[in-house]
């Protein structure tokens, strides 16, 4: 997924904010889950959503204003109620790398307790997951 960054992406030192990475992330899991065939909205309308309960993040380098991000992801792991997406962002045009980070998803249903992930979904999950 492609991220341009403008003015409100960045903070008084001209380069972007750290927590705005987050959100790219966050974004590119959706968009990686869409492009699968998996609607986000549908699982949260069904009573299903993956709250994060774990980011591990390491800022390599600042992106700064206008600059393209591609932001990558990867399937890391898989259990039964969890998953560890490996996500790693780049400047497009250099592929330099400023982001990696592992963010860990809970399968969590009404109430936020613990579920087992759909099925159908974890299949699909197990089956990309990087070696």
């Amino acid at each position: 997924m492609d991220v341009r960054i403008y003015y409100e992406d960045t903070d008084a030192g001209g380069v972007v904010y750290h927590s705005n990475y987050i959100n790219y992330l966050e974004r590119a899991r959706g968009e990686f889950l869409r492009g699968h065939g998996f609607s986000v909205r549908q699982m949260h309308d069904d009573g299903i959503i993956f709250p994060v309960v774990h980011i591990d993040i390491h800022y390599k380098a600042p992106a700064r204003l206008d600059d393209l991000l591609e932001v990558e992801t990867r399937i890391v792991n898989v259990r039964n109620s969890s998953f560890v997406a490996g996500q790693r962002i780049y400047k497009k045009d250099e592929g330099k790398l400023l982001v990696d980070a592992r963010v860990t998803l809970a399968c969590v249903g009404e109430g936020m307790k613990a579920k087992r992930i759909p099925a159908e979904l974890r299949e699909f999950l197990t089956s990309i997951k990087a070696e």
